[in-house]
């Protein structure tokens, strides 16, 4: 199967990436993505227990189970779902929830998969009323319903075929896991929940990273980009591609601790990690809404952002962080974040704790 190439609109075959022989990598962005489950950073206890998964289901010669993976962006959802693949030795196909409109789309990718394919889907809390029933029995028995007769099922006129699709794994990824149905999880054998990580994880990941970009870092300057990059590894790897270009054009290449404090100031990036929007919206709290609390329709209309983006992009740091509490009441800035910003909170008002 290896080479294989597939695309439709809703779907796109990967099969890892290739050897470039020595070559710079043309596409950074899969070139910094570990290929195996031991050269990926972090996570140990979720590594340990996928290992098991995938090698009882080797040994069984049987397809992975269903994995469901959930995090906020960046932490390293598609990169295992890549591992997987690359692990059990099949193929991925790879899709998200928003592009799966319509049944013939689902159908079109099922009827490709081979034996132990997985299946990624992204965003999978995005899927439609229609295409998440019609993979309950996919997922249950292999089984895919299609009705014809272009009537509605039930209707006169209309019949059901039956197909049956090859074992396969479906991989899927959300950043929201309160917002899938009952059904769908429960149908997911494989749970897993990715953390932040630790700051000397994002030295190893950044130092990895520098090695492939060919990049002469020095350890002071990897552990400032680890520390500044919001514990995420997508964040380490845009900023020290950043660096790269302040590196090659202020500095002759080499990357000191001096050029990244430079660059981190230039791209408004401060000692905490945060950036200007980080900045801005913790900012709105307490200046706006005297520290809180404050509910995510208001502030989103107030930043003129759409509340998903920041509930799934700036808060799940600013709150894992400690400069963003969230309440029954609304979003309440925290005593650190004033301290951040080297504000006094108004007398009477106290940070509550955050709801988990």
């Amino acid at each position: 199967m290896a080479g294989k190439k597939f695309s439709s609109q809703a779907a796109v075959l990967e099969t890892g990436p290739e050897s470039t022989g020595g070559r710079f990598p043309e596409n950074l962005e899969n070139a910094l993505r570990p290929q195996r489950l031991e050269d990926f950073v972090g996570q140990a206890a979720l590594k340990d227990n996928l290992a098991i998964y995938i090698e009882a289901a080797k040994k069984r010669k049987e397809a992975l189970d269903h994995c469901l993976l959930y995090a906020p962006p960046g932490l390293g959802k598609t990169t295992l779902a890549h591992i997987l693949a690359r692990e059990m030795g099949v193929n991925i196909r790879v899709t998200s929830g928003p592009i799966l409109t319509k049944l013939g789309d689902l159908a079109g990718i099922l009827t490709t998969l081979e034996e132990g394919d997985i299946l990624f889907i992204d965003e999978v809390h995005r899927l439609n009323h229609a295409i998440e029933e019609a993979l309950y029995p996919v997922m249950e028995d292999f089984t895919f319903y299609i009705h014809t007769g272009g009537a509605q099922a039930g209707a006169i006129g209309s019949a059901q075929l039956k197909l049956s699709i090859p074992k396969f794994t479906l991989a899927a990824a959300t950043t929201r896991a309160g917002l899938l149905t009952g059904p769908l999880r429960d149908r997911f054998g494989i749970i897993g929940h990715l953390n932040f990580y630790e700051v000397a994880e994002m030295g190893r990941i950044v130092m990895r990273s520098a090695g492939i970009l060919q990049m002469a870092v020095e350890e002071g300057a990897a552990r400032l980009i680890a520390a500044r990059s919001r514990q995420t590894p997508r964040v380490a790897n845009r900023i020290l591609r950043r660096v790269r270009d302040y590196a090659s054009v202020l500095n002759e290449g080499r990357v000191t601790p001096s050029l990244v404090d430079e660059a981190l100031r230039r791209m408004e990036i401060d000692e905490a990690g945060l950036d200007p929007m980080d900045r801005r919206f913790l900012l709105s709290i307490i200046q706006s809404y005297d520290g809180g609390p404050v509910g995510i329709e208001t502030l989103a209309a107030t930043l003129q952002e759409e509340s998903d983006t920041i509930a799934d992009i700036y808060e799940p740091y600013l709150i894992q962080a400690g400069f963003l509490s969230r309440t029954s009441k609304g979003r309440i800035a925290t005593d650190r974040a004033y301290e951040h910003f080297k504000l006094i909170r108004k007398p009477g008002k106290k940070a509550e704790p955050t709801l988990i």
